[in-house]
């Protein structure tokens, strides 16, 4: 059950993992269940990542250069020529490919024009990566994942099941949960969406302060250090971000929030359902 109050036994506010996303049953919990507060777990996230990365992707690239034709990953094989892209909706589960006589979901394209950076990145089943889009490791992406035209994806990334990373969007040390989506122009930094985020265009996750000093998160009537010199957002479940909108760094929003366009959202901890607007 989600946590409703956020309060510790004390009476206390605290910023539990339970707080922003629903812990049952969800991947990757061994990183997210039991974490308080809520930004210990980007402080583990790249050790976590490495232990994911066991297996590299096989070298059918250069590093740091883009792919030269498409190329398809399925079941354990490469295919450099022998298929057909039907196309689709990836995230939806209905992007085909014909392989050898065989229609299937399940494999990943890689598009000619894509760039990886080194072989620390894991891509899941259907997953699709655009020509243009760069990725450098340590990164891991989940299933029937979008990585779009012009993405660039930074580094010390996990990116789960049916998310999108837009055009010229930008991701770095950040976890993206089941579902989330930042489709057009986002910045994401340092940060953490939760399952069926939704980023309008043009959204920025700052996740740097101006005076150089560590992140401080006002949680209740207490400034918390996070000890933390980059903490972009922390974002509940289904939460909702409007075009153009920024959070500063630091800004914790609980499960199903509204924030409207054009807002700059304030560092601190916000209550699941809160509405942030100019009305």
């Amino acid at each position: 059950m989600p946590v409703k109050t956020g309060e510790g036994r004390d009476g206390t506010l605290t910023a539990p993992a339970e707080f922003f996303f629903e812990l049952e049953g969800v991947r990757h919990g061994e990183l997210l269940v039991g974490r308080d507060p809520v930004w210990d777990i980007l402080k583990s996230l790249g050790p976590y990542l490495e232990d994911l990365l066991s297996t590299p992707l096989p070298r059918f690239f250069r590093p740091g250069e883009p792919l030269k034709r498409t190329v398809l990953l399925w079941d354990g094989d490469l295919y450099e020529n022998g298929f057909e892209i039907l196309g689709g909706d990836a995230t939806k589960g209905s992007f085909k490919v014909v392989v050898s006589g065989r229609e299937t979901t399940e494999a990943t394209v890689l598009f000619a024009g894509c760039v990886l950076w080194d072989d620390r990145v894991k891509l899941g089943r259907g997953t699709v990566v655009e020509p243009g889009a760069l990725i450098k490791g340590p990164t891991v992406v989940g299933d029937r994942t979008e990585i779009r035209q012009g993405a660039y994806v930074r580094g010390k990334c996990l990116i789960g099941d049916r998310c999108v990373v837009g055009h010229t969007t930008e991701v770095k040390s950040s976890i993206l949960l089941d579902g989330a989506k930042a489709g057009h122009f986002a910045y994401i930094g340092d940060s953490i969406l939760g399952r069926d985020v939704n980023l309008g265009a043009g959204t920025k996750l700052a996740n740097l302060k101006m005076t150089g000093s560590t992140v401080r998160v006002r949680i209740g009537e207490e400034q918390i250090d996070t000890g933390l010199r980059k903490l972009g957002a922390v974002i509940g479940d289904r939460t909702e971000i409007g075009c153009n909108a920024v959070t500063n760094p630091g800004v914790l929003l609980g499960m199903d929030c509204l924030v409207s366009p054009l807002v700059s959202v304030p560092a601190g901890f916000y209550f699941e359902r809160s509405f942030l607007g100019n009305s």
